[in-house]
C-alpha cells in the first residue's frame, strides 16, 4: 500500500510515453522464503488445492509483487500507477518449485512499446535457487493516454473467436477482491469496495487479473515444466456471474454469465 501511495502522490508529474527513459535497476531479493499459511490462503481463494509441496504456478507473482511495486513507483518510472492496467502475463516454469525453498527473486523492467490506447511497459520477474532460474514471468502494463493512432479512430478489426466449450460456471462473491488482495498483498483500492472502485471509473469492485488467470489454471491443472500465457480482455465485475471454457489443446477463456464478453483468454502447455 505504502508504494500505491508513494506512486499516486507522484502521478501528476509523469509524462507517459513509449520515448521515454525508465528505471534500469535489477531489484533483487536473496534468501526469501514464503509463508505457508499466506499460502494456504492464497491457494482456497484461487482454487488451487492446499498442502501440495509445490508452489501453484501462479504463486511467484506474488512474490515479486511488492519488488515490481518498488520499480512502478520510482520517481524514474514515467507512467503514472494510479489507473495503470494489467494487460498480460506470460509464465514459464522451467521445473520443480518446492514450498518450503529458500529462493532468489529478481524484477526488472524489461522496456515500454507503444501501444494503440498508449504506452506498455514490460516488468520481468525472476524465481532462482543455486544460481538456477526455476520461473519467470513477464507482465505487461498499460497506461492509457492519447495516441495519433486512437485520434485517428482505427479499431482493431480482427474477427472474434468462437467460444470455448464451457466447464464450469462460478458465481463470484464481492469480497473476492479483499479475500485475493489479504492474501496476495495488492491491495489496490479498484479490487476492495464499490466505492473506491468509483473513484477510479469502475461501478464496482473488480477481480484481480492475476486472480482470474489463477483461477482459472487451477481449474485446468498443470504439472512440471510448463509455460501460461494470458490476456486480460475486460475487468470482471464483482459480485458477479463467469463461465469457464477449455479445450483439450490447452486454451482457456473467462467469460461473463451471457457468454459474450471475453474477460481473459489464454493457454497452458507442457515445456517441450
Amino acid at each position: 500500500m505504502t508504494h500505491l501511495i508513494t506512486g499516486a502522490l507522484r502521478s501528476p508529474f509523469k509524462r507517459p510515453s513509449p520515448d521515454a527513459d525508465f528505471p534500469r535497476t535489477r531489484l533483487v531479493l536473496p534468501g526469501i522464503r514464503v509463508d505457508l499459511s499466506r499460502l494456504a490462503a492464497y491457494e482456497r481463494v484461487c482454487g488451487f488445492p492446499t498442502g501440495e509441496s509445490g508452489l501453484p504456478v501462479t504463486y511467484p507473482h506474488v512474490l515479486g509483487f511488492p519488488l515490481a511495486m518498488r520499480l512502478m513507483s520510482d520517481r524514474a518510472f514515467p507512467l503514472p500507477l494510479p489507473g495503470l492496467v494489467h494487460t498480460s502475463v506470460d509464465i514459464i516454469r522451467h521445473g520443480a518449485v518446492p514450498a518450503t525453498e529458500a529462493y532468489e527473486l529478481a524484477v526488472h523492467i524489461e522496456g515500454l512499446a507503444p501501444h494503440r490506447r498508449g504506452t506498455e511497459a514490460t516488468v520481468v520477474t525472476e524465481l532462482m535457487s543455486r544460481g538456477e532460474r526455476l520461473w519467470e514471468s513477464r507482465s505487461t502494463y498499460l497506461a492509457r493516454h492519447r495516441t495519433q493512432e486512437a485520434a485517428s479512430g482505427h479499431r482493431d478489426q480482427q474477427r472474434p473467436a468462437p467460444a470455448l466449450p464451457v466447464l464450469d460456471e462460478w458465481r463470484l462473491a464481492g469480497d473476492v477482491g479483499r479475500r485475493y488482495g489479504a492474501a496476495s498483498g495488492d491491495r489496490n483500492p479498484i479490487h476492495l469496495h464499490p466505492l473506491t472502485a468509483r473513484l477510479f471509473g469502475f461501478p464496482r469492485a473488480i477481480a484481480h487479473g492475476m486472480w482470474t488467470v489463477a483461477r482459472c489454471v487451477a481449474a485446468h491443472g498443470t504439472s512440471g515444466s510448463v509455460v501460461v500465457r494470458a490476456r486480460f480482455m475486460a475487468p470482471v465485475l464483482l459480485p458477479g456471474v463467469v463461465t469457464y471454457g477449455a479445450d483439450a489443446s490447452g486454451r482457456f477463456e473467462l467469460r461473463d454469465g451471457s457468454g459474450e464478453r471475453v474477460h481473459v483468454r489464454g493457454e497452458v502447455r507442457a515445456v517441450g
